[in-house]
């Protein structure tokens, strides 16, 4: 049997009172890495995506809840109770980081929060993601990701520009700020080796979407202009949008500098290139909508392949707009395995493999999201409960 690589975080152990999406994404992305992640979840409920369906694998996992719970173990704890919340606090007092998403505030009536069981394990990484953020005179609110795009500005500048506005097609603030929630859990891991200290790890959905805004909040900065919504235009570059061949066959066309643009007129037997309106980007910005125009009535006259190709020929970016199957059984995203079977473990579930490549420690898909309570058994054992306790714990419906 081939030996499994030492995973990056090897070693640290996670405690995992998140759920739904954003928290849940953040650890499993610790757990990808080698940590050791134990989700806590309530007793015979679970986590709420477990019910999120359909669709489902064949074992009635659903979608939702495999998208971000592989490599994980399952304990079922009921934290409203004094017994559930001193298994939390054993549980805590051994681990390198808790992460959780509730409410700013709602753990400390089970003494879960980061100033009562940082006095057990100084030591410990506490990660809060929440809808505000810890401070602030909106801290106590809950924070849906959908709300969120639409409070932080990030809806306002989606969609087609004479339509509403639109969100995302996926949760992207949920799924940013679980990224920032792992950085700043990494960067506390790194502090600790020189502190010996771990601290609170305080991220929230509207301040990760709002820096998601980038160049288009920079722009309003910059300008006192309120960004409007292009569609699939960009504010600061002139050609880089969608376009269609003949036969309405969509595609992107993304020209970056004024030589790509160039190349883009020769191909097209054009001299725009050479226009004072159109010969740098600037120009090309403010005489976008004439530019387009003629630029539609010229891609209309071959379809998108021929468009494809000779674009590509000439080095300038191009692409097409796959649905989802087509995107996922591209040859590159088969080579970079970005398509994960659990076959070989005994599960029909299949997820998204995670885009981290690592030359000496990576990213193992170990075992697949956990059966609900799947390791109460071994977990509790661990921490000393012996079996007759770990039975009345589940008859009583702690655990």
């Amino acid at each position: 049997m081939t030996d499994i690589p030492k995973g990056a975080l090897q070693g640290i152990k996670v405690l995992d009172l998140s759920r739904v999406l954003a928290g849940p994404s953040s650890t499993q992305i610790l757990a990808d890495l080698g940590a050791e992640v134990i989700k806590v979840e309530r007793p015979s409920i679970g986590d709420e995506t477990r019910h999120w369906a359909p669709p489902a694998f064949s074992d009635d996992t659903s979608a939702y809840y495999a998208t971000i719970n592989r490599n994980k173990k399952s304990l079922t704890v009921d934290i409203t109770t004094a017994t559930g919340q001193d298994i939390i606090k054993k549980l805590a007092a051994e681990s390198d980081i808790v992460v959780e998403n509730f409410k700013v505030g709602g753990l400390k009536k089970y003494g879960l929060d980061y100033e009562s069981l940082k006095q057990d394990n100084p030591r410990l990484i506490y990660a809060s993601l929440t809808g505000f953020g810890q401070t602030g005179p909106d801290a106590a609110l809950p924070g849906y990701d959908y709300i969120i795009q639409g409070l932080s500005g990030l809806m306002s500048i989606t969609g087609p520009s004479d339509g509403e506005p639109h969100k995302v097609g996926v949760a992207v603030v949920d799924l940013f700020a679980g990224l920032q929630l792992t950085i700043g859990i990494q960067a506390a891991l790194i502090a600790r080796q020189s502190t010996g200290l771990g601290q609170h790890v305080d991220v929230a959905l509207l301040d990760s979407a709002l820096a998601m805004l980038a160049n288009v909040g920079m722009n309003h900065l910059a300008s006192g202009q309120v960004p409007p919504r292009l569609g699939n235009q960009h504010p600061n570059i002139v050609p880089y949008q969608v376009f269609a061949g003949a036969g309405d066959q969509h595609f992107i066309l993304a020209c970056g500098n004024d030589s790509q643009f160039a190349k883009l007129c020769q191909l097209m037997d054009t001299d725009w290139h050479t226009d004072e309106r159109f010969a740098t980007n600037p120009a090309r910005v403010a005489h976008r909508q004439l530019l387009c125009d003629r630029l539609v009535e010229k891609f209309a006259e071959y379809p998108r392949a021929h468009w494809l190709a000779v674009l590509h020929e000439a080095g300038i970016p191009c692409g097409a707009i796959h649905n989802i199957s087509e995107a996922l059984a591209m040859p590159q995203a088969v080579a970079r395995e970005m398509v994960v079977d659990f076959a070989a473990q005994g599960s029909p579930v299949k997820a998204l493999g995670s885009p981290i490549k690592l030359s000496a420690s990576p990213v193992t898909y170990r075992t697949p999201p956990p059966r609900l309570s799947e390791h109460t058994d071994s977990t509790l054992s661990d921490l000393g409960y012996d079996s007759a306790t770990i039975a009345k714990l589940k008859a009583d419906g702690i655990v």
